[in-house]
C-alpha cells in the first residue's frame, strides 16, 4: 500500500484573510455534470441556512489549479486533487478512466467520475447522498458538517452542484479545499477559470446550489471525498485519446445539421443522416474493419488529426450538405477525401465501396507522405471491391476491369515505367480513368503473387533511392525484362472477370 502526504491543512485564525476569488457567471467551459446531462431548473428559493455551527477555518494549502477543457470540470477537479498528491494526472487520463462513451459529446456525469476516481485509487466513499425537501436545511447541514470534518483531516472534496442561481443553469463540479470561519465562505478551485484557486463563496449560497433538484419531495446531493488509497500511475493514452475524440464531437455539434447520428470508430468520427442504426452498421461493418485490416498488413501511424466521415444516404443530401459545410458542390457522384477539410464525404447510397478506398487515402497521409499519386490510388481502387481472405483484407476484380481491358486490346496502356514516372497532374488529367485501373490491377497482381504487402512496406523503405517505386517493383517481381513481364500482366488481366 502507498502512502501520500496528504498536504498542508492549516487551521486559521479567524483575524487571517484569504484574497476572495468570487463566484464567476457561466462560461463556454461550464457544462452539465451531475446526471448524464440532466438541468433541472433551480427554484429562486432554496433551503433556509441554518445557523453555522462553530466550524473552524481550514484550508488544504498547495493545490494546483487547473483551468478546465470545455465540459471537463469534473476530470479538472479530479486532476488538481490527484496532482497534489503527487500523482501528474492530466484531464484526458481521468476521462480515460471514467469509461465515457466519447460520442456523447460531453464531460464525464457523476457515476463516470466515481468510476475514473475509483480506478486511479481514491476511496470516494457515499456519493450520492438524499435530503427531504421539507427539512433540506438540517439535511444539508448534516452532509455540510461531514465535509468541514474530512477538510479538517486534510481530505478535500468534489461537489457537483449548480453552477449559479440562474433558471437555466447547469450542473457543475468544483474542488472544495477550505472553510473561513470569519466570513462564513467556502473557499474552492474553480475549475471555469483560469487563475481562480481559492476562490470563495458565502456558505448560505453554497448551500443554495449543492442540492439537485431532481424530485420535488426529495433532493440529491453529490460528494466525492478524496480520501487517497492506493494510487495508480496515469494510464497511457493513445495518439487520439478518448477525451480527444469527446471534444472532437463537442465541437461538432455546434455545427452539426438536425437528423445525424455521430459514431467514434478511431481514428475516424462517423457522421450519418440517415437511420442510427445504419450509421452505426457503416461505422462497425465497414470503417472498423477496414481499418482493423489495412492497420494490420500496411499503416503503422493513424492520420495526425481526428477526421469526420461524412455518410450522407442518398444524392440530395449528400450535394446540399456539401454546399452547406464546405461551400461546394462535389465533382464527383460517389465520394472524396478532403485533407484541407480533415472529411471524408461520401453518397453512402452508392455503396460502401468508395468509402474504403478513401479510407486508405489519410493512411496513406500519415505514412508515406511522398508517395506518388499511382500507388495511393491504385491502393485505394484496389479495395473498392474488397473481403477478407485469411484474416486478411483483400481486393477484387471490379467494374474497372472492363475498361482495362479495353485499353489492352487498343494497345493504350503505357509501360509500368511511364506509369510509375508520372507526376500527380498527370495522372490524374491524362487517361485518369486508364491509369487508376492499371495501378489497381498492378496491385491485384502483386496482391494475388503474395507480394503486395511486401512491395508496399520495401517502396517505403527505399522511397528516398527509388521515389517512383518501379526499381523496387523489378525487385519484387524478380523481374529483369518488364517489357516481357507486361506481356505476361496483360495476359492475366486479359484472364480475369467481373462479375
Amino acid at each position: 500500500m502507498n502512502t501520500y502526504r496528504l498536504g498542508s491543512v492549516i487551521l486559521l485564525s479567524a483575524a487571517l484573510s484569504i484574497a476572495a476569488m468570487g463566484c464567476a457567471g457561466s462560461g463556454p467551459d461550464v457544462g452539465t455534470a451531475g446526471r448524464s446531462g440532466a438541468t433541472p431548473t433551480v427554484e429562486s428559493t432554496g433551503p433556509t441556512a441554518a445557523p453555522a455551527p462553530s466550524y473552524r477555518t481550514v484550508l488544504i494549502e498547495d493545490v494546483p489549479h487547473v483551468r478546465q477543457k470545455p465540459d471537463f470540470c469534473g476530470e479538472a477537479a479530479a486532476e488538481m486533487a490527484l496532482r497534489r498528491l503527487g500523482k501528474p494526472y492530466s484531464q484526458d487520463q481521468i476521462f480515460t478512466l471514467a469509461g465515457m462513451d466519447p460520442a456523447r459529446g460531453m464531460g464525464a456525469t457523476t457515476r463516470e467520475l466515481k468510476t475514473a476516481l475509483t480506478r486511479a485509487g481514491m476511496e470516494v466513499g457515499p456519493v450520492w447522498h438524499t435530503v427531504a425537501a421539507a427539512s433540506a436545511a438540517t439535511g444539508l447541514e448534516q452532509l455540510f458538517g461531514q465535509l468541514h470534518a474530512d477538510l479538517v483531516q486534510g481530505v478535500p472534496s468534489i461537489v457537483c452542484m449548480h453552477y449559479d442561481d440562474r433558471p437555466t443553469t447547469t450542473e457543475h463540479f468544483r474542488l472544495v479545499l477550505g472553510y473561513d470561519a470569519a466570513t462564513s465562505e467556502v473557499i474552492y478551485h474553480e475549475p471555469a477559470e483560469s487563475g481562480a484557486a481559492y476562490s470563495r463563496m458565502d456558505r448560505a449560497a453554497f448551500l443554495k446550489l449543492w442540492p439537485l433538484k431532481y424530485a420535488r419531495d426529495r433532493w440529491t446531493v453529490i460528494r466525492f471525498r478524496l480520501q487517497p488509497g492506493e494510487l495508480q500511475e496515469p494510464p497511457a493514452l493513445p495518439r487520439h485519446s478518448p477525451a480527444d475524440f469527446a471534444q472532437h464531437v463537442m465541437a461538432l455539434k455546434k455545427r452539426l445539421p438536425a437528423g445525424f447520428t455521430v459514431v467514434v470508430e478511431p481514428p475516424f468520427v462517423v457522421i450519418g443522416n440517415d437511420s442510427a442504426q445504419q450509421v452505426k452498421r457503416s461505422a462497425i461493418g465497414t470503417v472498423r474493419w477496414a481499418v482493423t485490416l489495412l492497420k494490420q498488413d500496411f499503416f503503422r501511424h493513424d492520420p495526425k488529426s481526428i477526421l469526420n466521415v461524412w455518410l450522407f444516404k442518398d444524392r440530395s443530401s449528400y450535394r446540399s450538405n456539401c454546399l452547406r459545410l464546405f461551400g461546394e458542390l462535389p465533382t464527383t457522384p460517389y465520394g472524396f477525401y478532403s485533407s484541407d477539410h480533415q472529411a471524408l464525404v461520401m453518397n453512402i447510397a452508392t455503396g460502401g465501396g468508395t468509402l474504403v478506398h478513401e479510407i486508405v487515402h489519410p493512411f496513406i497521409e500519415a505514412n508515406f507522405p511522398n508517395a506518388p499519386a499511382w500507388l495511393n490510388e491504385g491502393l485505394g481502387s484496389l479495395y473498392e471491391q474488397s473481403a477478407s481472405r485469411g484474416g486478411h483484407i483483400v481486393g477484387l476484380t471490379n467494374w474497372r476491369l472492363a475498361g482495362l481491358q479495353k485499353a489492352i486490346q487498343r494497345g493504350r496502356v503505357p509501360s509500368f515505367a511511364s506509369l510509375t514516372a508520372t507526376s500527380s497532374g498527370d495522372f490524374y488529367d491524362a487517361d485518369p480513368g486508364s491509369n487508376y485501373a492499371q495501378s489497381r490491377y498492378l496491385m491485384y497482381y502483386l496482391q494475388e503473387r503474395g507480394l503486395l504487402v511486401r512491395y508496399y512496406h520495401e517502396f517505403v523503405a527505399n522511397q528516398k533511392r527509388d521515389p517512383t517505386g518501379y526499381k523496387t517493383l523489378q525487385r519484387v517481381l524478380g523481374e529483369a525484362d518488364m517489357k516481357q513481364f507486361q506481356k505476361r500482366w496483360q495476359a492475366f488481366v486479359l484472364g480475369l472477370r467481373f462479375p
